[in-house]
């Protein structure tokens, strides 16, 4: 890409994670799958582990962190000054299977723990490795289905009838109390395995067959914690992380809807589409529902153990014709939705390298002379203070992935 150029088109990574669909994104990607392999992840960014390709004008294409290493003005001054390189990455999902209980976090704590086990020498790639990186990852994601994810602790009342209600799980209120979360989420986590099978066997046989009968609602949480088993467990191993099931608010967001992610939030993703932006960094902390590394320890160092009500978020208008955007405490990313009707037309100022997915419709994107033609799942880089002319034909459905002005 030659330096001068202010708008190119990027191509992002594929990521073939297994409890992918092997349906959604290919469509949206316009790209065949007759293996039907899983397309769980679409990366937009310059994480090192995936980054993007940069199209030049030329035709020369470049992976996205190296040319902002090698031009990092490309990012504008406030953006190099604070962050010294793209501090967010953007994603299309498709949940077909449950993802892993998960927390991030805190910056601090990300750095000081990416450190501590460096000088341990545990290599980057290694299984037990819990710090992938030196930097936190709050995370916004927009739901393009409807969506179901795990988000948080219940309120104390709402736990507590939960427990109340589901025979197998009454001896945890008096660990619970009036609210005490470390203590219910530590007794989970540090149970024996022998007794995480004696007290979920009784609940999986008393909710599997309703299960497979249809008989259980997505609201319920005997539905998640019945499609885990099949999903996790082997045999003489029930996973503990069906307790946290029982413990967070199941929460169902529809198309167009949003929720931010902040350190410290336990959740888990269930099912359907979404966009998804965060910090650029891969540091995942689980805690079940998942064959993967559980550093049970390290986990509750990073946990809010706390009460949340779940936060949905809508889009308020922007200054542009058609924009919307999502706005959350982070500064290191924004999500900007743009909508116009056939023959439409606005213009965006970039704020710093913002990426724009083009998710429905066509886009001609224009700045000074350059000119380029995007169809839907095609990406398209604008460098920081470029004003960029989207016009459509047919119209469009525009996501955008910048930082807070």
């Amino acid at each position: 890409m030659d330096n001068s150029t202010k708008i190119s088109k990027l191509e992002g990574k594929v990521q073939p994670y297994t409890w992918g669909g092997s349906q959604f994104i290919p469509a949206l990607l316009q790209q065949q799958n007759p293996d039907n392999k899983p397309f769980a992840e679409y990366w937009m960014g310059a994480h090192d582990n995936a980054p993007a390709v940069v199209t030049g004008t030329d035709g020369q294409q470049q992976p996205l962190n190296a040319l902002l290493a090698a031009h990092p003005a490309l990012l504008g001054k406030k953006v190099q000054g604070e962050f010294g390189k793209l501090p967010y990455l953007f994603k299309v999902l498709d949940v077909k299977d449950m993802l892993s209980i998960q927390v991030h976090p805190e910056k601090q704590a990300a750095i000081a723990d990416f450190a501590a086990e460096n000088a341990k020498g545990v290599a980057l790639n290694a299984p037990h490795r819990n710090y992938k990186d030196d930097n936190h990852k709050p995370e916004l994601m927009y739901a393009l289905s409807e969506f179901w994810l795990l988000h948080g602790f219940k309120t104390a009342d709402q736990l507590k009838q939960v427990l109340e209600a589901t025979p197998e799980l009454r001896f945890l209120l008096p660990v619970f109390g009036e609210g005490n979360y470390a203590a219910l989420y530590k007794t989970a986590m540090e149970m024996d395995q022998q007794a995480v099978n004696e007290h979920l066997q009784p609940l999986v046989d008393r909710i599997l067959p309703l299960y497979e009968k249809g008989a259980l609602k997505r609201a319920q949480e005997d539905f998640w914690a019945a499609r885990a088993f099949n999903t996790f467990c082997e045999p003489g191993r029930i996973d503990r992380g069906i307790f946290s099931i029982y413990f967070f608010n199941v929460v169902n967001l529809h198309p167009g809807e949003a929720i931010f992610q902040d350190a410290g939030i336990l959740h888990a993703y269930l099912e359907g589409q979404n966009m998804e932006i965060m910090a650029n960094s891969d540091n995942v902390l689980r805690g079940g529902l998942t064959n993967k590394h559980v550093d049970v320890q390290e986990l509750m160092k990073h946990v809010r153990f706390e009460p949340i009500v779940p936060t949905v978020i809508t889009g308020v208008p922007g200054s542009s014709a058609g924009e919307e955007i999502f706005p959350t405490p982070a500064k290191d990313f924004e999500l900007h939705r743009i909508t116009l009707k056939a023959g439409g037309t606005t213009t965006i100022t970039s704020t710093t390298v913002d990426i724009f997915f083009v998710y429905a419709g066509d886009v001609d994107a224009s700045a000074g002379a350059e000119t380029v033609r995007l169809q839907q799942g095609e990406a398209l880089l604008a460098v920081a203070g470029t004003a960029l002319t989207i016009n459509t034909v047919k119209g469009t459905e525009v996501f955008v992935a910048t930082v807070p002005a």
